[in-house]
């Protein structure tokens, strides 16, 4: 059974950008909805099915075609079910002189079939029959009941209630719910309905540029919150080493990646460090790196040492991550008190670079490594030892130190080009803080901007 289509009014060819025949038949509806057909011989005399309110010119020859006013001038859309037209709008031009575009709408269902992108306004008569009561809100089934509805279909639109002179309270009622303004629909006259329609466009414009300003504050003090737990102060007291990092979040990233790491000196003098990825970039990554952070350090101090650490963290990320193939790489280093050997422990991650006066840069092995965390139930995790002379600068970076592009084209700088940059900087006498901030700033320029990965590196130094 063909199911009816309420009444709406269509819109031409023209302003779709099809041009019509040169005698073409057009259906349209005016202001009161009632129907009109007219013959029309060329194309250039098509009227829009909206109401174009015209401002006198004397110099017609440059008077913009229709298709032009169309884009530069507001559209409104008029809600009421008043068949004879009790409600009239007048003529409106808007602040630049340019006619107001009208359309008109007996209720929501047609409505939200004219909710085109180019509407800026609705004007909404509060008479209209309200909609069913809202079960979250059982006590807002009075007449507002459009109005709310209205309000959930066009959040972005600015709306306007128009309701008699006589009933201001309801007038005042529909902005607390979420209209603009209101008027008075018998007191409407050019002058006041169109400042009327421009300060509801520019305050609804101000008010989604004020939440998109909360909201962006409200991701900052998660990005602070997030930093804190991601970035955290090392524990080195007693220690000789100098310790310098650098974390920078990917240029696409709401909030901060699943880029973490950590250093701590226990009470034995050996001190511990390590650096891991979250895959993936969201907030639930973010999250889930700041635990395993927090996990590794309270395991540290509690005495927890390469394959049984690694194994307990498989664990907390097996129970905390919102997904199974959610996963996370990581580097542990726990250098002796001496300073002069250290184990090495790696779970899919990319090996450490050691640096020695006289020596050049040079990866730490990497052939017994273990797969990353969460990938293997029952994985182990080879400890190696390191011999690091008496020395040393060792640096631990995450992937996205060298996943970076160079150039325009495909080729990324990889490990072999990041040991020849850390050579090459080295060689200019930089060392600690100066030498990850050059080391950053040539791989965000060899990739021609920030890097859409997060980028996390660590420097300790003997």
């Amino acid at each position: 059974m063909p199911v009816p289509v309420p009444r709406q009014r269509a819109i031409p060819a023209v302003e779709s950008g099809q041009a019509p025949d040169a005698h073409t038949t057009t259906d349209t509806y005016d202001l009161r909805g009632e129907r009109q057909t007219t013959d029309r011989p060329d194309a250039n005399d098509i009227q829009s099915t909206e109401r174009r309110q015209e401002t006198p010119t004397d110099d017609t020859a440059h008077e913009p075609a229709p298709a032009e006013r169309d884009a530069t001038g507001l559209t409104i859309l008029v809600i009421e079910d008043d068949p004879a037209g009790s409600l009239s709008i007048p003529e409106v031009p808007d602040a630049a002189g340019k006619p107001i575009r009208v359309r008109t709408a007996r209720n929501l269902t047609e409505a939200e079939r004219l909710l085109t992108d180019d509407v800026s306004c609705v004007l909404l008569d509060l008479a209209l029959p309200g909609t069913k009561p809202d079960r979250a809100e059982p006590e807002h089934h009075d007449e507002l009941g459009t109005l709310r509805h209205l309000l959930r279909l066009a959040p972005r639109r600015a709306v306007l209630a128009l309701t008699t002179s006589g009933d201001a309270e309801r007038g005042a009622e529909a902005v607390r719910v979420g209209a603009q303004d209101y008027l008075f629909r018998d007191e409407l006259d050019s002058r006041l309905l169109g400042r009327a329609i421009r300060y509801a466009v520019e305050r609804k414009r101000a008010d989604i540029a004020q939440q998109g300003l909360t909201e962006s504050r409200i991701r900052a003090q998660e990005n602070a919150r997030l930093e804190r737990g991601l970035l955290p102060t090392p524990l080195l007291d007693g220690s000789t080493l100098r310790f310098a990092s650098r974390y920078r979040p990917g240029r696409s990233r709401a909030l901060l990646g699943g880029d973490f790491y950590d250093v701590v000196r226990t009470p034995d003098g050996t001190v511990h460090a390590m650096i891991g990825d979250v895959c993936g970039h969201g907030p639930d990554e973010a999250a889930l790196g700041v635990e395993l952070r927090i996990a590794w350090r309270a395991l540290t101090f509690a005495g927890l040492c390469g394959d049984e650490l690694l194994s307990t963290l498989q664990q907390v990320l097996e129970h905390e991550r919102s997904d199974d193939e959610i996963f996370a790489t990581l580097c542990t280093v726990d250098i002796s008190p001496d300073g002069r050997r250290a184990g090495l422990c790696l779970a899919g991650h990319p090996s450490p670079l050691i640096a020695s006066p006289g020596r050049p840069a040079v990866l730490l092995p990497y052939e017994n490594n273990g797969p990353a965390l969460g990938l293997l139930p029952k994985a182990r995790w080879p400890r190696m030892q390191v011999e690091l002379g008496s020395s040393w600068s060792l640096m631990l970076y995450t992937d996205g130190l060298i996943e970076g592009r160079i150039g325009q084209g495909r080729q990324r700088l990889g490990q072999e080009g990041m040991v020849e940059m850390i050579r090459r900087r080295r060689a200019e006498g930089l060392s600690g803080e100066e030498l990850l901030e050059a080391a950053m700033n040539e791989v965000r320029d060899l990739n021609g901007g920030d890097l859409t990965d997060d980028v996390a590196v660590l420097l300790l130094d003997r």
